[in-house]
């Protein structure tokens, strides 16, 4: 038996779970529900349902590298599991280096994402990209991916005179970081997603959009639902492909989160 096996069967597992996304409750209970205590850590404090499970624990608040690593080092973490946004790419680096300066196995969870059947789809590798492809078509621009990169657009639409309309979460920063980009309360749209086709077709028509701005975040970040609304009104819609990672334990569902964290526990091999 290797070190890190022995340190594994010699205290009580507690798995740190990065998450946030709308799969991070279901992979805290699932890894809850094969016996194994979790601590769910989210930047934010949006809510999160992780149930009544005593073996599941909640934090919450942005950390630093070191923080983070602090977080591992007193709590005494076994593995650490990255179910962070698939765009999140700084805070997939800083994790990855977390685990691997401790010496902890890191799983990672990847969400699916999706092939699309749709001639105005156009993919790019940034928002820079994507802001000048999604102003390029001349009309206004829908853009839903959230309120921490504005600028690109914000300028593109200072050279165009194009209207912009951001979906952003219902959060005061997200609101504060809208107005600091220069839109106006009429280009603002507040809520949380994923929005049904309808919804989505109901803003396009009200707002006369005619390119809309989305990541490539899968089901769970209700990507078909706006290619679906796009198509149905002959919108053009601008994909951000995902960043590219090399990760190691990759792992599509919660079943694959629990078998890879299995596998290390009963083997010690991260």
């Amino acid at each position: 038996m290797d070190g890190h096996a022995a340190r594994i069967q010699g205290k009580t597992l507690l798995i740190l779970l990065f998450g946030g996304t709308s799969e991070t409750a279901g992979l805290a209970a699932a890894l809850a529900g094969a016996g194994w205590r979790t601590l769910v850590s989210t930047a934010t404090d949006n809510e999160l349902d992780v149930g009544n499970n005593p073996l599941i624990e909640r934090r919450s608040g942005r950390m630093a590298k070191d923080d983070m690593a602090a977080l591992a080092r007193e709590r005494g973490v076994t593995v650490i599991v990255d179910a962070t946004h698939p765009y999140a790419a700084e805070a997939k680096i800083t994790i990855a280096a977390v685990a691997r300066d401790a010496g902890l196995p890191l799983v990672s969870f990847l969400r699916a994402g999706n092939a699309y059947d749709y001639e105005r789809i156009h993919y790019v590798k940034d928002h820079d990209e994507a802001a000048v492809a999604a102003f390029s078509f001349g009309k206004p621009v829908l853009l839903t991916t959230g309120s921490r990169n504005l600028l690109p657009y914000a300028r593109e639409r200072a050279k165009n005179g194009i209207r912009l309309v951001a979906r952003v979460l219902p959060h005061p920063e997200s609101s504060a970081a809208c107005h600091a980009a220069g839109l106006a309360d009429g280009e603002v749209i507040t809520g949380r997603g994923p929005f049904t086709v309808e919804e989505n077709v109901a803003v396009i028509r009200k707002y006369g959009i005619g390119a809309l701005v989305t990541k490539e975040s899968g089901d769970a970040g209700g990507v078909p639902e706006k290619v679906e609304a796009a198509r149905r009104e002959g919108c053009h819609v601008v994909i951000i492909d995902r960043p590219e990672q090399s990760v190691k334990n990759a792992c599509g569902t919660a079943d694959d989160v629990v078998a890879a964290v299995r596998h290390i526990i009963c083997n010690g091999n991260g």
